[in-house]
């Protein structure tokens, strides 16, 4: 059962996952392709202010000691060659060392270059010299800060490439997780959930149920804050079973309980079964008859339905390989006082149990919808059931409400649910009268009866 339903959430499902994790992946694209821009520029901007600075002061700086040092080698020419040599020799120390430190040269090549500058011999060639390695130094310097500036520009496009291989590597896998959370807004959701409530209506559910569970699931995802793609799925998973636990889990009246209460007191339990021809209300009664023996309870039958021909045949059939009790009449006697009978049996024998059978009628006939009132009046029951049809889809759900809105129903039992695919009476009749389902028939024996079970509906849906 609920094959049909099943399939219908599951496409919403599917296409609100595959919707939203295409957006969120546009977007976070967007947005990544932006931010990575941003940074380049701003990278590239500051690489570009510290070459010009730096070089900048480097030059003035190598100029301004290069022309002092001139000078004070020119001034020292006179003396002695000794004299001379120390100067020199103080002077390049001097110019190279403030050099070096200016351009974060290492401690070992200016001491290397120093000493070199002690072996040479001091003469105007290797001032002219001297004066071309500085000229050198400056070339290999600017050298060098192009190389860290194509170093940097390297990295950040091997950082673009192992972003853009991590993400594909993500999408392979299936696990595509979010750079920035995305927020599931009303224009996700409206064509796809536009889509799950007409299929809804095809699965034979109400329209006061499919509206339901559209709003509630809507209500549900709006405004989700969803970090990965399975994300959204679960969240769709939650929302559609928050929404179909709210419809099935009806309050009411549990014919187990209130048998065993009645039983306290001393006291039968009278069930009146009503329903239109051919739903299964005699074999319903069969059933619950064999699932209350082997509780240990007695129970007998009233077979109030005189007016269709073969009908006490029938219940009487059912009774006979039960081993129960049955009051009937004649046919075309008064269904009221085979009713009243029963009860006052019950009382008389102190069996737990009366369960009344009733013509099957259509809705929409007064004459006979009178007559089960009165039935009603005389047998005072503790619980009217409405016996439909799986099968009839939102015909069962419609016959439930006149006949609730006639007589006041306090339960459903629905036959044939295991032959129902689409499942949409099984989900809609209790919410749309506000009574309970209390039993759902599920095959042709007597044991093919089930009490219902909310959690066990769930699972079944959303197995």
């Amino acid at each position: 059962m609920f094959e049909s339903i099943k399939k219908k959430f599951a496409e919403a499902s599917g296409k609100l996952t595959n919707k939203v994790s295409k957006e969120a992946e546009e977007e976070n694209n967007l947005k990544i392709e932006g931010k990575i821009q941003e940074e380049q520029n701003e990278l590239n901007s500051t690489v570009k202010k510290d070459i010009n600075k730096e070089t900048s002061m480097d030059k003035s700086e190598i100029t301004s000691i290069g022309l002092k040092n001139s000078e004070e080698i020119e001034n020292s020419s006179n003396d002695s060659n000794i004299e001379k040599d120390n100067d020199i020799k103080e002077n390049k120390e001097s110019t190279f060392s403030k050099i070096g430190e200016k351009l974060k040269f290492r401690k070992s090549q200016d001491e290397d270059f120093i000493n070199e500058i002690h072996d040479d011999e001091v003469d105007d060639k290797s001032l002219n010299k001297d004066k071309i390695s500085q000229n050198g130094d400056i070339s290999s310097i600017n050298e060098k800060i192009s190389e860290e500036k194509e170093l940097e520009d390297k990295k950040l496009e091997d950082k673009k490439l192992d972003d853009k291989e991590s993400k594909d590597t993500e999408k392979k896998s299936g696990i595509f997780s979010f750079i920035r959370e995305k927020t599931i807004s009303e224009k996700d959701l409206d064509d796809i959930l536009w889509e799950l409530e007409l299929s809804l209506l095809e699965s034979d559910v109400a329209i006061d149920v499919a509206n339901f569970v559209v709003e509630s699931v809507k209500k549900d995802l709006i405004g989700q804050k969803i970090k990965r793609s399975n994300d959204v799925e679960e969240y769709t998973y939650q929302a559609l079973r928050n929404a179909v636990s709210k419809i099935i889990d009806i309050e009411g009246k549990s014919m187990t309980d209130m048998l065993e209460e009645k039983n306290k007191k001393g006291e039968p339990l009278v069930v009146m079964f009503v329903g239109i021809n051919g739903t299964g209300k005699t074999t319903s009664i069969a059933k619950l008859a064999n699932y209350y023996i082997k509780k240990g309870y007695t129970p007998v039958v009233a077979a109030s339905d005189t007016f269709r021909a073969g009908a006490i045949e029938q219940i009487s059939y059912h009774t006979d390989k039960l081993g129960v009790k049955i009051v009937k009449h004649e046919k075309g006697s008064d269904p009221a006082a085979v009713a009243y009978d029963a009860v006052e049996h019950a009382k008389a024998k102190g069996k737990e149990l009366v369960l009344i059978d009733t013509a099957g009628r259509m809705q929409t006939n007064t004459n006979l919808m009178d007559e089960m009132k009165k039935i009603q009046r005389v047998s005072k029951p503790d619980l009217v059931v409405f016996v439909g049809d799986a099968l009839t889809g939102n015909d069962a759900v419609e016959q439930a409400t006149k006949f609730n809105d006639a007589i006041d129903i306090d339960g459903v039992i629905l036959t044939k649910a295991d032959a129902d695919s689409k499942g949409g009476a099984s989900l809609s009749i209790g919410y749309v009268i506000g009574k309970p389902i209390m039993f759902l028939g599920m095959g042709q024996t007597y044991d093919d009866i089930k009490e219902y079970d909310p959690d066990w509906m769930l699972d079944q849906i959303f197995s």
